[in-house]
């Protein structure tokens, strides 16, 4: 059982089980967007701008405390819905808008660093490095082994129906907390920072 908590110790999370994960950094625009939107780039973002991140499946996820404090934003109306602790601005994860893409990408900040090694493994790949800052650019590697097992948890969460017990979604499928949709004027302002 892995904690997960927000920095104050307002939203307190654990994940059940154990099951398939993907242990990454991304360097997209819109993680690093994520972690300025909250005022968490120094917390969240790597020297290169990168984005620690367990993709875990939904079903996994526990709240134990602080529920009401859950808060959502999403950087376009198109975009992932990007969860966070409201009472500290802490990021929690990223999930797909449709809940049968049941997982979440939990971001490093609110996992617990100690047991992060143990309960994950080291990072096995690389995605989205071309945005990276600076020079030289890290190498893009393990793609596609992440998109085997993603595209396993969801394939498994759909047969199983476990997508219908994630914490984040209501039974009608719609994101338990609403979420705000950022402008494409305050999206591109948080990517030239």
């Amino acid at each position: 059982m892995h904690t997960i908590q927000c920095q104050c110790g307002e939203v307190r999370a654990h994940l059940e089980g154990e099951g398939t994960h993907n242990h990454i950094v991304c360097y997209c625009t819109d993680c690093r967007a994520f972690a300025h939107f909250l005022g968490r780039g120094e917390q969240v973002l790597d020297a290169q701008g990168g984005t620690e991140i367990v993709q875990v499946s939904q079903a996994r996820l526990r709240f134990v405390q602080g529920r009401e404090h859950l808060a959502a934003v999403r950087l376009s109306d198109k975009g992932m819905v990007r969860w966070y602790a409201a009472c500290c601005k802490t990021p929690l994860g990223n999930v797909m808008l449709d809940p049968k893409m049941a997982f979440i990408g939990l971001i490093h900040s609110a996992l617990d660093k100690a047991h992060v090694g143990k309960d994950f493994g080291s990072v096995t790949a690389w995605m989205e490095t071309q945005a990276a800052l600076g020079e030289p650019k890290p190498v893009q590697k393990g793609v596609l082994p992440v998109v085997l097992r993603f595209m396993g948890m969801t394939l498994s969460a759909r047969l199983s129906g476990s997508y219908k017990k994630s914490p984040l979604f209501n039974a009608e499928g719609r994101p338990v907390a609403q979420a705000e949709i950022l402008t494409h004027e305050q999206l591109m302002h948080l990517k030239s920072l």
